[in-house]
């Protein structure tokens, strides 16, 4: 897991997308990664199939967004960009989701996950301003 946040941290690093330069109205997806138990195999299928520019950290650049492959249990998470990291929690805990991470320092922002109300696994970043 800790391997799998470093991973994270670099890539935003690389995420091109700002959420404070984007409309206040809907909430920009900046970042998005993708897990199964064979991280060289995901690379195969991803840039043969969709042209993806993987590197060997496993660092995804596609036309318009940036992401990551990892070697952990099948799942995708996005992260969704918020000009204000701490309101967006509390709303995601009123409306029916669970915080389960702390707030994560990156070189960029902050972020943390969260899970909807259907149980999937998802981010939320706010970048440095």
């Amino acid at each position: 897991m800790r391997n799998a946040m470093l991973a994270i941290c670099a890539l935003f690093l690389l995420t091109r997308a700002v959420a404070a330069d984007m409309p206040s109205a809907a909430a920009p997806i900046v970042f998005f990664d993708i897990a199964g138990p064979d991280a060289a195999r995901l690379k195969t299928f991803y840039a043969g199939n969709f042209g993806w520019s993987i590197d060997g950290a496993n660092l995804i650049e596609t036309p318009h967004l940036s992401g990551t492959l990892r070697q952990d249990p099948a799942e995708k998470i996005l992260y969704i960009g918020v000009p204000d990291i701490d309101a967006a929690m509390k709303k995601v805990t009123e409306t029916g989701g669970e915080i389960i991470s702390p707030k994560i320092p990156i070189p960029t922002g902050v972020f943390v996950l969260f899970k909807d109300p259907a149980g999937n696994r998802m981010g939320l970043v706010q970048q440095k301003t």
